[in-house]
């Protein structure tokens, strides 16, 4: 009888916190509704967190759908004046938007429809916000970094954050099919959760569901990203991960490595009984990144250090002996970030790596080699009127040569020399290499075409036609203004050849939004598509030749689109 009482009443908490669930997603879509449309919330006349934090907390599983819209809109001017502004775009980006929530929803008035309904037809024109506002701008709210979020912040967090994908965000469309009920379900979670470290879990976890490389960096936002990734213990060795195994490709403490007979060359199948490919599956539940080429490079980097399953300080790997070619068992001491001694070793040893992979270029007496995050060094003290007539020289120079390399495996320093010179000097008059997708601010959650800066408008302009080979050098470091400038290239020389690997992903201007909390979510702002209408978010640019590197190329440091390069000029 006392399993039954048990059974019954765990079976109604789950059916009263689900009602609660559906009635704070509602709250959550009405405040977002309103907070976007209303001409009053979204011109700041009415403050929009103000009124969600007033109510928020009143949400009961009494209420029904029609009791939660009242409570947000009860109050609100629904005397309108002002239509919504015409739309005059011709070519919109209309798929984020969907109001069946309301409706289609048999649960919500017929009134309630008409009012929001109505609210959207009078919707305010962001086009009218003050000079230096955007529409991403949200208040800053501060807690102490150890002090869990009071539950109407950590609400109000999580409504941002599904505002932003609703009305902010261009590539909803293309994420997980189940971002709602998944959203519903952190709800769920958030009702649980006793500490900020917990809160944090389901922020990490909700951000992934972007797929959004602009959105990595989110991680280091958390307060307990060193618990959460398990960041606390370095391994003594550099590696890189192939396919399903850690490939170890340096000895960074020789000693820790010998004890524990590991060298290099040995492939680890498994850590603590995790599998590297499980282990790979969970880190992309955590981390946003547009696809699985760049969650695996960001686990790759050593300095990232975001591999590891727990936090043991010794790890048990599984591996796959470089020297004998058996499976063997092995236990290894990781290093502890606070031992200042060998943390200084391992980061003289990462210093002198980025030298090495900074220090690699193409040295060929008919090859032009340009790398993109090293061009503003071509005018660094030169004078302004000299620029032109400096990079005139430069360009006309690598037009003699038999091919161009554009190395686009990093971030631009400096977007002039694509964006301006190469176009100036190399390309036909027009340049219309891609289509660029910008928020409607007459109508928040589409998105419209922009059609002005393709490239620049130089009067006189002439082109030097270029016959020779060009190739353009991509992988997972191409990201945003790296792929954009890698499209045009790729418009500007017809004949080019992109080699390497997928690109990032996360193409477009960044936008930034302020969460409770001091969290700062970055994302992918604008749409960016090929002519024909290709999708370039997660997908990355277009690739003529995937180069896929092979253990023993990794080991013998081999830049392999530099030797792709080298051989066809032979």
């Amino acid at each position: 009888m006392k399993r039954l009482i048990l059974l019954f009443t765990i079976v109604l908490f789950q059916q009263t916190l689900s009602a609660q669930t559906e009635q704070q997603y509602i709250f959550f879509k009405t405040w977002n509704f309103i907070k976007y449309y209303h001409p009053d919330l979204a011109s700041g006349k009415v403050n929009a967190d103000s009124l969600f934090l007033a109510n928020v907390k009143g949400i009961n599983t009494d209420d029904d759908f029609n009791a939660v819209i009242n409570k947000l809109t009860s109050k609100l001017n629904k005397n309108f004046v002002t239509s919504a502004p015409a739309e005059t775009s011709k070519d919109l980006m209309l798929q984020n938007q969907n109001f069946d929530w309301f409706r289609k929803n048999k649960k919500i008035s017929a009134g309630n429809k008409d009012l929001l309904n109505n609210i959207y037809k009078h919707r305010y024109n962001f086009e009218n916000l003050p000079k230096g506002k955007l529409v991403s701008d949200e208040k800053e709210y501060s807690f102490p970094k150890t002090e869990n979020l009071p539950l109407e912040y950590r609400l109000l967090a999580l409504a941002k954050i599904q505002g932003v994908v609703d009305y902010l965000f261009p590539h909803k469309y293309i994420m997980d099919k189940g971002f709602d009920e998944y959203f519903k379900n952190s709800l769920d979670e958030n009702s649980k959760v006793n500490s900020r470290k917990d809160f944090e879990v389901i922020l990490a976890k909700l951000v992934s569901k972007f797929k959004d490389s602009h959105a990595f960096s989110f991680y280091k936002q958390l307060n307990y990203k060193k618990d959460i990734y398990h960041m606390t213990y370095l391994a003594p060795f550099d590696f890189q991960i192939v396919d399903d195994h850690i490939l170890v490709t340096h000895l960074i403490l020789p000693e820790l490595c010998s004890k524990a007979q590991i060298n290099v060359g040995d492939k680890t199948t498994s850590i603590n009984g995790k599998g590297i490919s499980q282990i790979i599956k969970e880190k992309g539940e955590l981390l946003s990144t547009s696809n699985r080429e760049k969650l695996v490079y960001v686990l790759s980097k050593y300095e990232n250090n975001l591999i590891w399953p727990d936090d043991l300080p010794q790890k048990t790997l599984e591996l796959k002996s470089a020297r004998s070619n058996k499976k063997v068992s092995t236990k290894i001491d990781m290093i502890d970030t606070s031992n200042k001694e060998k943390y200084e070793i391992i980061v003289n040893y990462l210093q002198e790596k980025i030298k090495k992979l900074e220090s690699r270029k193409i040295t060929h007496k008919d090859i032009a080699y340009f790398k993109i995050n090293e061009t503003l060094g071509f005018i660094n003290n030169v004078d302004d009127d000299k620029i032109d007539a400096k990079m005139d020289s430069i360009l006309g120079n690598a037009s003699q040569k038999k091919a161009i390399v554009f190395d686009m495996r990093a971030y631009p320093d400096w977007g002039g020399f694509p964006y301006h010179y190469i176009y100036k000097y190399f390309s036909p008059a027009e340049n219309y290499f891609g289509k660029y997708y910008k928020p409607n601010l007459k109508n928040i959650g589409t998105f419209t075409y922009q059609d002005y800066d393709y490239f620049p408008s130089i009067p006189g302009k002439t082109a030097h036609s270029y016959k020779g080979k060009v190739f353009i050098l991509v992988n997972p470091e191409t990201r945003s203004a790296s792929e954009w400038y890698s499209m045009s290239l790729q418009k500007i020389f017809p004949q080019s050849l992109t080699i390497g690997q997928q690109t990032s992903g996360g193409d477009g201007d960044l936008v930034k939004v302020k969460l409770p909390g001091d969290y700062l979510l970055e994302f992918t702002g604008n749409g960016i598509f090929y002519p024909d209408n290709s999708q370039t978010q997660q997908t990355g640019v277009r690739i003529n030749e995937l180069i896929k590197y092979k253990d023993q190329d990794i080991l013998d440091k081999k830049d392999l689109e530099f030797e792709r390069v080298l051989n066809d000029l032979k």
